[in-house]
């Protein structure tokens, strides 16, 4: 049976748990009866906490490049990010042979390699064409413990938007390791009463009207923020329901199209 196919695109800064929450989410999916494609698309990863059913390792490989070429690590991954072009229908290919209800994409940390260069949107958007897709874009709970710093991180978030043209869904990860007091205090930053003005209060602002403007900006633009914990299952339901109200017009997947496999 051919199923309608849904494309994950899993981003973020380097350490934000991308790997953790690909894991994390594919087996909350498969434990809810629809079958998942996990890809890594990261060319210079180690290891992955989950087995990938596509790798672009098995492609392109970082080290290989850096033998090949005598290039640096990070040079490498540049180059072997382009080399990808080459690979990416058979990637495509590979993935959609597999027939499943989800493609989950492991994306690299190096934001300004596959988000700000040419390259990785053409890639992703050539991966996703004809299907629907929707980006997930992770921010680590411990970098919004003040309000300049979520600021930063949501201007981050913006900017990857508007470079990968995709909507878009934030989850706060690592939500665990925050007290009950930080979480509120953290959630209350996304509320509609919270007030830009308290800003001020801050010592370390050198503009503030920018600040300030920045701040509106960012409350305008932003409308789905999940805490989240990969290792407690938090907010893991939440991030399907937002993926569905994005990609399903909020319809439960489950009762509208089984898998394809399970």
């Amino acid at each position: 049976m051919v199923v309608t196919l849904y494309y994950i695109i899993v981003m973020g800064p380097a350490g934000s748990g991308k790997s953790t929450l690909t894991h994390a989410l594919s087996s909350w999916i498969e434990d809810h009866e629809m079958s998942v494609t996990r890809v890594n698309f990261d060319p210079a990863a180690d290891s992955t906490p989950y087995t990938p059913d596509v790798d672009v390792r098995s492609y392109i490989n970082v080290k290989d490049v850096m033998s090949k070429y005598g290039l640096g690590p990070n040079g490498a991954l540049i180059a072997a990010v382009d080399m990808l072009v080459n690979h990416i229908s058979d990637i495509k290919n590979e993935i959609e042979s597999f027939n499943d209800n989800y493609v989950i994409v492991d994306m690299p940390g190096q934001l300004e390699i596959v988000a700000f260069r040419r390259v990785g949107p053409l890639l992703i958007n050539y991966l996703t064409e004809g299907r629907k897709s929707v980006a997930l874009f992770l921010i680590d709970s411990y970098l919004t413990l003040s309000p300049l710093s979520t600021i930063s991180m949501l201007l981050l978030s913006i900017s990857t938007m508007l470079r990968m043209g995709k909507p878009q869904i934030i989850a706060l990860t690592k939500a665990d390791l925050l007290s009950s007091e930080q979480e509120v205090r953290l959630i209350n930053m996304f509320d509609e009463e919270f007030r830009c003005d308290d800003l001020i209060e801050s010592r370390d602002i050198v503009d503030i009207e920018l600040a300030l403007r920045l701040c509106e900006t960012v409350k305008e633009s932003t409308i789905d923020v999940i805490p989240t914990s990969a290792v407690s299952g938090k907010g893991l339901d939440e991030i399907y329901a937002a993926v569905q109200r994005v990609l399903g017009y909020g319809e439960d997947y489950l009762t509208e199209e089984p898998s394809g496999k399970l």
